[in-house]
């Protein structure tokens, strides 16, 4: 008998039901009244439901422009009520409505007036917006109607990666509503590497998320999984692509109509889950379709309730022949069974010929009695994965640490044996930051606890997040017990920023700011650092989690012996590092600079640095002043220019007495 399992958060949620609600209401109050309602755009992305409301007199206003002229032509004497639907609208459509005779009824979602009021108070302070979600759906198109500045949207990986921010503003993260809360958090990760000042809302509503984790759990425990929703619904759309990843055999419909029930006769068990904007008379009409037995499987049924060899029973066999990818077992049944290479182990390529013979005794499990060529599907892992349930249970009971090898990397996450069982860690579990690169586990033994045992639905997760966050928690309180200002650590660089570098010290991550690089300056930390370099810093500062570090060591300030090296009258030989109209800086060493005033470049008139000097060219002058608390030196070409000339004459003259010597 087919199963069919409808998921518990299928349909309508908490705003979308409120939206339709009033607006139904007020199709009631609207006929006493005799009044016109409409809606902003329609009410829900479900046809069945706007082509209903459609029928009760409800008109939609496709866009602004339609407002507008809706606005202007509305008389006192015109009644006139305007929905605003779940998904919001921006500021100024609330001006524009305010100025008009048209009565507001605002059936916003309140998750996202949340939103609303987060990035209105946020970028009035001068913070940098970031929206995570599809820019031309209605309700980000109406999150940006709220920011007072330009905001960014990004839906990507790529689109993420690709954003230019001025690192030294402060960040705001909010997301649509009905964004895939794993995509989200892998977008924030990468924002976080990028930036510093980042603060996020993670504004994916409950009932979303929720919605989410129950379609890949019910998906990846199912033959066959149904997606109910209006093919213009963003959050159906994601629920689709999220129960597809979990199982090849999903379809996305709109109503009863659009199913087939043919591709998924042969499935045990089929999984059901809606929209937030798909009504439940349309998820029941599904439901009930499916959940009718038809004949043949009535009488498949009764065949093997009369015969021990049925999907699910494990019985005795004997080997007949052998092959590298399948064995063939007599089963005493009408026809032989066949165990396949993949249901004998999750050893991937391994040859059958090398672990079984003719004639040996095999336990198997019935997966199907009848394979589409009339043989018997058998397994054998399943017989000794099951011997292991056992030994997994306990350890979920217990929260033992397993150590197993990951088998398969897989879209979604890792696959690890144990026992000839799989244990499934999903992608968010695997660490406790984001990990792009899923290949590089393949192959390697891992540590990792049970934290959901489910054997009836094959449904066992491991989580390796909880150790690696433990093991950090455990070294950051090592370090952080350990460690004072001023102390001299050592670490590995781990991110580059524009704004600095992130150091591991072994527990907790350092940042190194630009302007602590070096006692000179630095335009591009990427040019003095790379990820993986180790560094030895000292702590300037500790501020709760947070570590500031420096390579500004005092021994190499060379302000220390500048006032020797410097002094007044002597000669000094540097490069322009850059100009401004009143003079050129001069780069006597990495951290000391040294002003030539433009009226100290010539004897001549010069009026601009420009005009003499090129950034990067060599320069000699003489120090005319040295300040060694504001730490500023002054030089002079005209100074040393006047002793060329003023040691020329003694020569002259010199000359002219040993003539007169000589003569004499």
């Amino acid at each position: 008998m087919k199963e069919i399992i409808l998921a518990k958060t299928a349909g309508f949620c908490f705003g979308v039901k409120r939206a339709v609600d009033t607006v139904y209401n007020q199709v009631e109050e609207a006929k006493k009244a005799g009044a016109m309602v409409y809606t902003y755009g329609p009410i829900i992305h479900n046809e069945e439901v706007v082509k209903d409301l459609e029928s009760k007199g409800v008109k939609i206003i496709p866009d602004e422009e339609s407002l507008r002229r809706l606005a202007s032509d509305c008389s006192k004497e015109c009644l006139v009520k305007l929905i605003i639907r779940s998904h919001g609208v921006g500021k100024h459509i609330y001006s524009l409505i305010e100025e008009s005779n048209i009565e507001i009824i605002d059936a916003t979602c309140p998750f996202v007036k949340k939103i609303h009021k987060v990035v209105s108070e946020e970028s009035q302070k001068g913070s940098v917006i970031i929206i995570a979600g599809d820019e031309n759906h209605p309700e980000v198109q109406g999150i940006i109607g709220w920011c007072e500045t330009k905001p960014y949207v990004v839906d990507t990986i790529e689109k993420t990666e690709n954003l230019t921010i001025d690192a030294q503003k402060n960040i705001i993260i909010v997301s649509q509503t009905t964004f895939n809360s794993i995509k989200f958090k892998e977008l924030v990760e990468i924002l976080r590497k990028k930036y510093y000042n980042i603060d996020v809302y993670n504004t994916i509503c409950n009932a979303t998320d929720e919605r989410q984790k129950e379609a890949k759990d019910l998906a990846a425990s199912v033959d066959a999984m149904v997606v109910i929703g209006g093919k213009h619904s963003s959050n159906t759309q994601k629920l689709y692509e999220i129960s597809k990843k979990e199982c090849r055999n999903t379809y996305y419909i709109q109503t009863l109509v659009d199913l087939d029930l043919t591709v998924i006769e042969s499935a045990k068990r089929v999984g059901i889950t809606a929209g937030a904007s798909t009504p439940n008379h349309i998820i029941k009409e599904v439901q009930d379709s499916m959940a009718e037995l038809s004949f043949e499987e009535l009488l498949n049924q009764s065949e093997e309730n009369g015969n021990t060899v049925r999907p699910g029973s494990v019985v005795e066999g004997k080997v007949i022949g052998v092959k590298p990818d399948v064995i063939y077992v007599d089963i005493q049944y009408k026809a032989d069974g066949i165990v396949t290479r993949a249901e004998y182990s999750n050893t991937p390529n391994l040859d059958l010929t090398t672990v079984v013979n003719v004639g040996d005794p095999i336990t198997v499990k019935v997966v199907k009695t009848n394979d589409g060529e009339g043989q018997v599907l058998l397994s054998y892992k399943r017989v000794a994965a099951e011997k292991s349930y056992e030994k997994l249970e306990e350890a979920f009971n217990n929260e033992t640490v397993l150590t197993a090898k990951v088998t398969q990397v897989l879209e979604g996450g890792l696959s690890v044996s144990v026992d000839e069982c799989k244990v499934f860690i999903p992608a968010s579990l695997v660490s406790d930051t984001y990990e792009k690169n899923l290949d590089k586990f393949m192959d390697q033994e891992i540590e990792f606890v049970i934290t959901e045992f489910n054997p009836k639905k094959r449904r066992i997760i491991g989580n390796r997040k909880k150790l690696v966050a433990a093991k950090k928690a455990e070294d950051a309180k090592k370090l952080f017990d350990s460690i004072n200002v001023g102390d001299v650590v050592e670490g590995t660089v781990k991110n580059v920023t524009p704004f600095g570098a992130f150091i591991d010290l072994g527990g907790a991550d350092g940042l190194l700011h630009i302007s602590e690089m070096s006692w000179g300056r630095i335009d591009d930390p990427k040019s003095v650092l790379k990820v993986g370099d180790t560094v030895k810093t000292f702590i300037k500062d500790i501020k709760g989690e947070k570590i500031a570090l420096s390579l500004k060591f005092d021994d190499l300030n060379p302000w220390v012996v500048a006032a020797e090296k410097y002094a007044v009258g002597t000669e000094v030989t540097g490069k322009i590092a850059r100009m401004t109209a009143f003079g050129a800086f001069v780069e006597l060493e990495p951290g000391v600079d040294a002003l030539l005033h433009v009226s100290q470049i010539s004897n001549e008139h010069i009026e601009k640095p420009e005009d003499v000097y090129k950034v990067g060219q060599e320069v000699t002058a003489k120090v005319v002043d040295f300040k060694q608390e504001d730490k500023k030196i002054s030089l002079s070409v005209k100074a040393l220019l006047k002793e060329e000339a003023v040691e020329e004459v003694p020569e002259v003259v010199a000359e002219e007495v040993a003539e007169d010597v000589t003569e004499e």
